[in-house]
């Protein structure tokens, strides 16, 4: 899964208005970010790269993986496949999204 589709994975399992109220950016390293600003509605997903409240880094790879529900993000982040930064209550409201 390339940067766009999971952009648009994420856009579509977020809809217009989730609960997740802050900005969380995937960081993908060389591949790209994206970005969910989920306190305007509707919600908007880009790549460009900004301050968020909470930052996932992991591979494009593992984010698909993520978004296809084949990666569990709690075993993800115990085994090292995504780190989190900035508030983590972020990354568990994301938790129900994804």
């Amino acid at each position: 899964m390339d940067l766009q589709a999971c952009a648009a994975k994420i856009r579509e399992k977020l809809g217009q208005d989730s609960s997740l109220n802050a900005v969380l950016k995937f960081d993908c390293g060389s591949d790209g970010v994206i970005v969910v600003d989920a306190i305007v509605r509707p919600h908007l997903v880009d790549h460009v790269d900004r301050d968020a409240d909470c930052t996932v880094s992991l591979s494009l790879s593992d984010l698909g993986k993520l978004l296809n529900g084949e990666l569990n993000p709690v075993m993800g982040f115990m085994s090292g496949q995504l780190k989190l930064a900035g508030d983590m209550s972020i990354a568990m409201r994301l938790q129900k999204v994804v």
